[in-house]
């Protein structure tokens, strides 16, 4: 019988094809391999002897510097280092901030500047959140509360031998989308009454209807009775004011009741007269600080009759 006739021949054969097929593959394999690390080698070695790497690039910081109830600028601080011998420039600044996955504002800072030499430069990107516009197209974001944020940013940079390089960068946080307080005059307390002068004590009731703490540091006001004036000032208290909570407080006002007019004659008769109150209240909170407004219009107080020692006297609705 021929050995081409033998099964166990053909099978042998079979293999031996197959394991020099294989070895042909490693070798191929390996041939490539050493030739891209041939060429990873050599490529290191221009750059170290010619001294050009890629630059790095770090978000240091996202202050806000300023926040209010119509908008919150946003600073991001991004440090940039470049370990090369010559300048680089920074062709684009692309960024984005987004909250769960929603874009509240984007834009492209070109020709951004040029990082020195063998430097590092923090380069500042100034964004503006307009509160109406996010609550316009997100109804969930509501007045008072805390949104979580991401700032997204890629920095085109332009390096010798390597070319134009995309530094992609993230950073998260919180930012609140502050409310106004609410404020009640409760009542108005008289310790001195007299045609010449009036001495009196506003007691005020302030709501605070924000997902965060608020630190009282001043408090600035114009106080009416009818439509007229009785009393403007900048008082320095300090409190806090907790979130969603309520504090109370007394602010002491002094006027000429025969300046007053035809108002004081309606509160001796008990007939009661309008008042409003107006200003600004200057607060720190965990996000910075703020100057919020506060206002009540449409208010009636009058005043008690002088053998009246009740709690109530001067009782404000």
């Amino acid at each position: 019988m021929a050995s081409s006739d033998d099964p166990r021949v053909v099978e042998r054969e079979a293999k031996e094809k197959k394991h020099e097929k294989e070895e042909g593959h490693e070798e191929k394999g390996g041939f490539f391999d050493k030739v891209k690390d041939f060429i990873e080698d050599v490529g290191e070695k221009i750059e170290e002897a010619i001294g050009f790497g890629k630059p790095t690039a770090d978000v240091a910081a996202v202050h806000l510097p300023c926040i209010n109830l119509e908008k919150a600028e946003i600073v991001v601080d991004v440090l940039i280092t470049n370990p090369n011998p010559i300048p680089i420039p920074l062709i684009d600044i692309n960024y984005l901030i987004e909250s769960d996955g929603r874009k509240l504002v984007s834009g492209l800072i070109p020709d951004a500047g040029t990082i020195h030499a063998h430097g590092s430069e923090t380069v500042k990107i100034p964004v503006t959140l307009i509160y109406d516009d996010i609550k316009s197209t997100y109804h969930d974001i509501k007045p008072g509360s805390i949104i979580p944020y991401k700032v997204k940013v890629d920095l085109i940079v332009d390096v010798p031998i390597f070319g134009r390089i995309t530094l992609p960068l993230e950073k998260t946080g919180e930012i609140p989308v502050p409310y106004k307080p609410d404020i009640d005059v409760e009542k108005i307390h008289f310790d001195k009454f007299s045609f010449e002068e009036t001495m009196a004590s506003l007691h005020l009731k302030l709501d605070n209807k924000n997902d965060f703490d608020l630190g009282l540091n001043s408090l600035d006001y114009e106080f009416w009775l009818s439509d007229i004036s009785i009393a403007n000032a900048e008082l320095n208290k300090s409190t806090t004011i907790g979130k969603n909570g309520i504090t109370r407080m007394e602010i002491p006002i002094s006027f000429r009741p025969k300046d007053f007019g035809s108002a004081l004659w309606d509160m001796i008769r008990g007939r009661g007269t309008g008042y409003s109150m107006k200003g600004n209240i200057d607060v720190n909170t965990p996000f910075g600080h703020m100057k919020l407004p506060i206002s009540k219009e449409g208010g009636n107080t009058r005043l008690k009759k002088g053998d009246d020692d009740d709690d109530d006297d001067g009782e404000v609705s």
